[in-house]
């Protein structure tokens, strides 16, 4: 397959000339000495140094974590990421950005989605149905049909077999990159639009890129990220499965892609599936699993460098300990996890973790306090959840403001349970999760034991089979 002229080549970085304009006549020392310094003044703990201002100017971070993004939208007033030089996010919510090929930004072809208020229907700018670079990237073989199923518009997954296409395939650095842009898409997706409309769809394209991996690649370099891609796809999937409570489904997912780190010697996918277990033991009532998969992500994570990770994981573990109702360990696992957060950001953060940040700290914590019975605790931290989420995360947003209602519910603060409700169900008038729905049910179920009216609450739809 030739490669577009207009696309710069694969995993050459292209320089961030507009922000090294913008350092002016710093040097980079100083430069990332006024980015710690901006991260001071709105509550941002990053540990900016020269090393990270050259790499973003070489090109090497195409996009900032959350929490760089708010440092410098703080110190530059009025400007967009896209305005600074970087890749929409969209672009790189994925793997890590520094391993995958620069991509411009693509024109979004806009869907129309539910309107909260009942009025018709808006479009939603952020979701891209089709974009420029997905159509590029994806034009021949396998590719095109792995493209086709991240966005759910292939209707036959035979179409994805690239061996069936074509006999004696071997996938190359196109079809890494099919794999590695379907995870992004997927994430894109089910952080502003939940899990339930894309289960289906996500689930062929993973066949597909599992089948890629089996038929082989020629160099190492290339089988490395097909491993990488479909173990996190796997993932992406298995939590698709998790959102919409197929945990049979979410637990095979998982086991695939731990399965698949094991072969290919890959501890960060190791952490990231052992993490998910942990959540999806949790969830499934089995709190021992729960505690035993976060403290094995906590070992695989001991030498990535990334202190966020292993709070996220803590988190996890924390999780478990709230479902034995051991609150001296869940207590002891909460500290670690908000030592490590304090330790701030780092080069070796994963992709996938963009979503952890002080809003989804606080929301986890919330849910282990709920579950110890501590419920204005929870409702404080979930108050808190809400307030500081990035609006992209829509989804998030929908969760943590019905693990408010629940906790102002068991607290007898009906009147405020209710408002909050309903607010969680006018944010799902774009995001599909049975697991956010059956949370409102069991927060409308108890509004009704105090005989409190949910009219207004569940607005008349209907309850979930």
């Amino acid at each position: 397959m030739s490669r577009d002229p207009s696309f710069p080549v694969p995993n050459r970085p292209v320089p961030n000339t507009v922000f090294r304009a913008l350092r002016g006549a710093r040097s980079p020392g100083e430069f990332a000495a006024a980015v710690r310094r901006a991260g001071r003044e709105i509550g941002e703990r990053v540990s900016c140094d020269a090393r990270y201002v050259g790499r973003v100017e070489a090109g090497e971070i195409r996009c900032p974590n959350y929490a760089y993004e708010r440092v410098f939208l703080h110190m530059f007033p009025g400007y967009t990421l896209t305005d600074l030089g970087f890749a929409p996010r969209e672009t790189v919510r994925g793997r890590r950005a520094h391993a995958l090929p620069y991509a411009p930004p693509h024109k979004a072809v806009r869907r129309p989605v539910p309107d909260p208020a009942g009025t018709g229907t808006t479009p939603d700018p952020s979701v891209d149905e089709e974009s420029d670079v997905l159509r590029r990237a994806f034009m021949t073989g396998g590719s095109a049909a792995l493209a086709g199923l991240a966005l759910g518009t292939t209707a036959d997954p035979a179409a994805a077999s690239p061996t069936a296409a074509s006999p004696g395939f071997r996938p190359g650095t196109d079809e890494a990159e099919a794999v590695e842009e379907a995870v992004r898409h997927i994430r894109l997706l089910d952080d502003r639009h939940g899990a339930d409309a894309l289960y289906e769809g996500a689930g062929r394209t993973l066949r597909a890129a599992y089948e890629l991996v089996d038929a082989g690649a020629r160099r190492q370099s290339v089988t490395d990220r097909l491993h990488a891609g479909a173990g996190e796809l796997a993932i992406s999937v298995g939590w698709l499965a998790h959102d919409s409570r197929r945990y049979t489904d979410a637990r095979s997912h998982y086991a695939e892609a731990l399965a698949t780190a094991r072969v290919a010697g890959d501890p960060a996918l190791e952490a990231h599936a052992f993490c998910n277990m942990a959540f999806l033991a949790r969830d499934a009532g089995r709190p021992h699993e729960a505690v035993r998969a976060a403290q094995a992500a906590q070992a695989a994570a001991r030498r990535l460098g990334s202190a966020r990770l292993r709070s996220l994981l803590a988190l996890r573990e924390a999780g478990g300990w709230a479902g034995l109702g051991d609150r001296r360990a869940c207590g002891e696992a909460l500290g670690r996890a908000a030592d490590l957060f304090a330790l701030g950001t780092a080069d070796a953060d994963p992709a996938w973790m963009s979503f952890y940040g002080e809003a989804e700290l606080a929301g986890l914590e919330a849910q282990c306090w709920s579950a110890l019975g501590d419920h204005e605790r929870a409702a404080d931290r979930a108050r808190r959840a809400v307030a500081l989420l990035d609006p992209h995360f829509t989804r998030n947003i929908a969760l943590f403001t019905a693990q408010l209602a629940d906790d102002l519910a068991a607290s007898g603060k009906l009147d405020e349970a209710a408002a909050a409700g309903g607010r969680a169900v006018r944010l799902l008038g774009g995001v599909k999760s049975t697991r956010i729905r059956r949370m409102l049910d069991a927060t409308a179920d108890r509004l009704r034991a105090h005989g409190s009216p949910v009219d207004a609450f569940l607005g008349g739809e209907p309850r979930p089979a």
